[in-house]
């Protein structure tokens, strides 16, 4: 009993962010505005500047971080080694152009209007040029656009601006009036040795010990395991690296393209993605939260003022660069409003600042509420840019060459590496096409890897997983798991993925009628087309008439057929949920001999039989 007061005072914020959360994102989204914008709202409402609910945002700010970590942890995972080489020139060309034209001007703002010394307008500059990264994936990810040509370029502007952290962080001592004229150069390349030690080990561990590492726990077949495992691993890389004084989402994009080409990436990807959810929601709420209401009141004119040059000048520089690079209009204007509010990393850099005299507290605290704000409103702005462009003259977007990756055209997805799939696959292996074999097998996907199809770990039966492996891009949908589990398969695939065609390997008769009523576009019964060409052969071998055997198939298929589509129909009329077990085998002709036992205990079974036993 003495515990309920603790108990009590752990569960209020809980359910004051999730009461928040649940009632402003939904409003905002049905208004049009999105989650994040939602997010940022509800934090506001509860936070010092609101009700006041809770006093203390910088502690939930330091914990939601991690959703901005995740996060990073799963655009990793999209992104192989040989497409993050490919995206060097956008990461070196836009992404530092960006920073240093954006930084430097307004750094040459900041000294008149603001007051700041050189060194403190240098860090003001690059700070508040740096793009959120949570909002901008999350902008992107509502326009379904992270994959699109112009979603990369922006990807590659954000992933330069996480490289750019450790930098950054090691020039604010070093201009500081503060900073300690004994340190030695050496301390600078002693910073930057353990910086490069821990990328080596990052790589390392992941390039050589992750794989057996996942393989060995899917072996145990203990899902919550693997999950403990994910989280590991992310939040392990991501601590490591924010140890040596780097970023710690870059930590976390490190290992997930370490793990982007792993047979278990699928999974980790629906592991991690409940997790990150929440966490980037906090963390939105916990921006809100920060605002300081009466700072923002006091110098209410100037924050205007500030906000309403820096955001376009953001969209502008962004457009250009995007544009003379080869981006098209559309999607240049697009990124240019996903990369205008200020990133997080601000609310680290100006705290940092003012302790080492480059500005002062008032000072860190006015730039901090100017991130802030343009967080607030920069969301807005990409919102009213993607209403302008979907209600353009020309509302069709305009496809970049490298808009449609090829390796997704003409894809299947086929879930299960049954005995039944090791020989409907080879077809499509004689074709070439572009196939992906899920599995909960770690022996059955080290044996699909022998095939060379794209292969991943993973539960057929969740719908996160069936998103994460491409369900949504692929034009058929092939069932072919051993259990019964099809059905649930086939009503995920159907509801969630109704462009796809389903296609399904039925265990037998009955579970056939269950995946027709399903909706399968498509099933067979796993033993029906061999045991027909066995029941030939034998014809074939008494009669010597090829011909007439092949007659004789085809007939007894169409008898078949027809007798399914009758059993079909009547349960369906019947409503008959699920399919009666009293389905048994029949002849599909009237036998010309009746049924002659040749013992006494066969005829006692058969009169058994036949008085309904």
């Amino acid at each position: 009993m003495s515990d309920t007061p603790v108990i009590s005072s752990f569960l209020v914020p809980i359910l004051i962010f999730l009461a928040a959360a649940v009632t402003a994102v939904p409003l905002f989204k049905l208004a049009g505005f999105g989650a994040v914008i939602g997010y940022l709202a509800a934090g506001i409402a509860i936070g010092p500047t609101g009700f006041g609910f809770i006093t203390d945002p910088g502690t939930t700010l330091d914990i939601s971080e991690f959703g901005v970590v995740l996060l990073l942890f799963i655009i990793g995972l999209e992104l192989k080694p040989s497409r993050l080489i490919a995206m060097r020139r956008d990461i070196v060309l836009i992404g530092a152009s960006q920073t240093l034209v954006t930084g430097a001007i307004i750094a040459l703002a900041a000294v008149p209007l603001i007051g700041l010394s050189y060194g403190g307008a240098l860090v003001a500059g690059i700070a508040l040029a740096f793009a959120s990264t949570a909002i901008a994936l999350q902008l992107l990810e509502e326009r379904g656009a992270v994959q699109s040509a112009y979603g990369r370029r922006a990807f590659a502007v954000l992933l330069f601006q996480d490289l750019a952290v450790v930098p950054v962080l090691a020039l604010i001592p070093f201009i500081g009036p503060r900073h300690d004229a004994t340190a030695t150069v050496m301390d600078e390349v002693a910073a930057l040795a353990r910086s490069i030690e821990a990328l080596c080990v990052v790589v390392f561990l992941g390039r050589y010990a992750l794989n057996p590492f996942f393989r060995f726990l899917a072996a145990t077949g203990s899902r919550e395991v693997l999950v403990a495992a994910a989280l590991l691993v992310v939040l392990g890389a991501a601590l490591l690296m924010g140890s040596v004084g780097m970023s710690m989402a870059l930590g976390a994009f490190l290992a997930g393209v370490l793990l982007s080409e792993s047979n278990f990436r699928h999974q980790l990807e629906a592991d991690i993605e409940p997790f990150r959810g929440l966490l980037m929601g906090l963390f939105f709420m916990s921006v809100g939260m920060s605002i300081d209401g009466k700072l923002v009141v006091a110098h209410a004119g100037l924050l205007l003022l500030c906000a309403l040059a820096l955001l376009p000048l953001k969209a502008a520089i962004v457009f250009a660069l995007l544009r003379t690079t080869g981006s098209t209009a559309r999607g240049a204007l697009e990124a240019a409003g996903a990369l205008t509010p200020s990133g997080e990393f601000s609310f680290v850099v100006f705290p940092l600042a003012a302790s080492e005299g480059l500005m002062s507290g008032s000072q860190a605290d006015l730039l901090s509420a100017l991130a802030a704000l343009t967080m607030f409103v920069g969301p807005m702005v990409a919102k009213l840019i993607a209403y302008a462009t979907d209600h353009h003259k020309q509302p069709q977007p305009e496809l970049e060459a490298e808009e449609i990756p090829e390796d997704d055209k003409n894809s299947i997805l086929v879930i299960g590496f049954s005995r039944f799939a090791q020989i409907a696959l080879q077809v499509l292996l004689a074709e070439q096409m572009n196939v992906t074999v899920i599995d909960n097998s770690v022996a059955r996907i080290r044996t699909a890897a022998r095939f060379g199809f794209k292969v991943y770990y993973g539960d057929g039966t969740r719908l996160d997983v069936l998103r994460a492996a491409g369900a949504g891009q692929a034009l058929v949908i092939a069932v072919c798991v051993d259990q019964k589990n099809a059905t649930t398969i086939v009503e995920l695939a159907k509801e969630n993925f109704p462009m796809a065609r389903v296609h399904v390997r039925a265990f037998d008769r009955i579970h056939a009628i269950e995946l027709v009523e399903k909706g399968a576009d498509y099933q067979i019964r796993e033993t029906f087309e061999s045991a027909l060409v066995f029941g030939g052969e034998t014809l074939n071998h008494l009669l010597d008439d090829p011909d007439h055997v092949a007659e004789v198939i085809d007939f007894v298929r169409q008898r078949d057929e027809a007798r399914f589509a009758y059993q079909v129909a009547r349960g369906s009329a019947d409503g008959l949920k699920p399919v009666p077990a009293n389905i048994l085998p029949e002849p599909l002709f009237v036998p010309l001999k009746k049924t002659r036992a040749l013992n006494r205990e066969s005829q006692d079974i058969v009169e058994g039989h036949d008085a309904g036993l």
